[in-house]
């Protein structure tokens, strides 16, 4: 079984006990999240497709960390302007562990 959500405008396939990274969401290691934007889900033999998201389905997760992805490091050059800019940016990430899909009757929304 495994599933597509939807956090932080990104997609995601998972499946129960999968490990993933998302754009930072709010809570303490070990905290349960509930993901609800469910785009599609297969289960059996059986894939529903949302429109846009399927109802009835919630894939429930819990924060393994908190962290900060790579740095980037960038450089703003302007010539014979005597004009230089150095700046960084560090992405806050979420680390996610998949504990279950829960499926009760899905439909298309």
């Amino acid at each position: 079984m495994y599933a597509i959500v939807k956090t932080g405008g990104k997609q995601y396939k998972v499946s129960e006990g999968t490990t993933f990274t998302v754009e930072k969401l709010e809570g303490e290691p070990n905290t349960v999240i509930e993901l609800t934007e469910v785009l599609m889900v297969q289960d059996d033999d059986r894939i529903r497709v949302g429109a846009p998201r399927v109802t009835g389905v919630k894939v429930v997760t819990h924060i393994v960390e908190q962290g900060k992805g790579p740095k980037i490091d960038a450089i703003t050059f302007k010539p014979k302007k005597n004009e230089r800019k150095r700046y960084g940016h560090r992405q806050l990430l979420t680390t996610l562990r998949v504990q279950s899909i829960d499926v009760t009757s899905p439909t298309a929304d």
